[in-house]
């Protein structure tokens, strides 16, 4: 409602203006019933964060954490499979924050989904790692409907760096929940995102995060470089990195990470796995994934878009595996 009035007083004055009311404690009850040309759906069932990391603005753009009730999640998830969505996506802006405001957690989320009849893949979106107890892991690994696939939010693999962004772990027990997640699903793929160049990130903190990388040794990694944001923490920290150092930072993380995606290809070899495919790449060919989100390239004379098939895995390449109906 107000938007109309600072419409009018920006056009008179040309000021910026920002102007964050109250939000609601309630999750808005939006539902999507179909994603025209995709084979898997995305549902929203969680919003907003109280973790106030110091790089980051959205509690306050967003608000405070709410969640969409179990039964709505599984009311919207029927229609989705009345559609012939056969695999959804739950994601969220802190997505394990699920159902704390009821005494829940994402695992109640994941067995509400898995328990829709039509429904054969549920897929989960950006994990806080810190939120994934040995008692959440379990339970999540008895949905035999949910994708082995964890991309677990690390920024950064030094303490010091970590203790700066206010997260809420430490290397050894991001190390501890990866290491957990291994010890209980089978072929599972851990994904991650990490930042380079953080307010005061030496050139040490840079050498620890990096060889954490290697450490774990994740299927995959978004690398970026810390980008200032007006009204956070970290804006106003000194030591802030001059931007050739991140991107000399960037180039070489995502090196070592690019390494460790190939060897995680590389474990897919041999592997028969069910695949969903997705698109048509050239004639006859077509792009799948498999359970962990491993991207397989199959060769057909059938259209193969939204079919979920086994596949034998042959060969890895640099950013994908090519393999033969089974």
């Amino acid at each position: 409602r107000a938007l109309p009035r600072h419409l009018a007083a920006f056009l008179q004055n040309g000021r910026r203006i920002v102007d964050i009311g109250e939000h609601d404690a309630r999750l808005e009850p939006l539902e999507i019933d179909d994603f025209q040309g995709r084979t898997r759906a995305f549902v929203k069932i969680q919003d907003g964060c109280n973790r106030f990391c110091s790089y980051c603005i959205i509690p306050y753009a967003r608000g405070r954490v709410r969640s969409k009730p179990p039964e709505d999640v599984a009311h919207e998830l029927r229609a989705l499979a009345a559609r012939g969505f056969r695999e959804v996506v739950l994601v969220g802006i802190n997505l394990t924050a699920y159902g704390q405001e009821w005494g829940l957690s994402i695992a109640d989320a994941v067995e509400t989904a898995c328990s829709v009849e039509g429904i054969e893949r549920v897929r989960l979106g950006s994990l806080e790692p810190d939120a994934l107890s040995e008692e959440v892991v379990r339970r999540l690994a008895a949905q035999p409907r949910l994708c082995p696939q964890f991309h677990l939010s690390l920024q950064s693999g030094c303490d010091a760096t970590l203790k700066r962004m206010n997260r809420h772990y430490t290397a050894a027990e991001y190390e501890s929940i990866v290491n957990n997640i291994r010890g209980v699903f089978d072929n599972p793929s851990v994904t991650t995102d990490m930042m380079v160049g953080f307010a005061g990130e030496t050139p040490e903190d840079f050498e620890e995060s990096l060889n954490f990388a290697r450490k774990i040794g994740f299927a995959k990694v978004h690398v970026f470089a810390y980008s200032r944001r007006p009204g956070t923490a970290a804006d106003r920290m000194p030591g802030q990195v001059p931007n050739k150092v991140k991107e000399e930072r960037s180039r070489q993380l995502i090196e070592a990470t690019n390494e460790a995606r190939r060897r995680f290809l590389l474990t897919q070899v041999g592997r028969t796995e069910p695949v969903l495919f997705e698109s048509k790449r050239l004639e006859d060919y077509y792009e799948g994934y498999t359970a962990n989100y491993t991207p397989v390239h199959v060769q057909s004379p059938i259209p193969l878009f939204g079919k979920i098939l086994p596949v034998k895995i042959l060969e890895a390449g640099e950013d994908f595996c090519f393999g033969s109906l089974i």
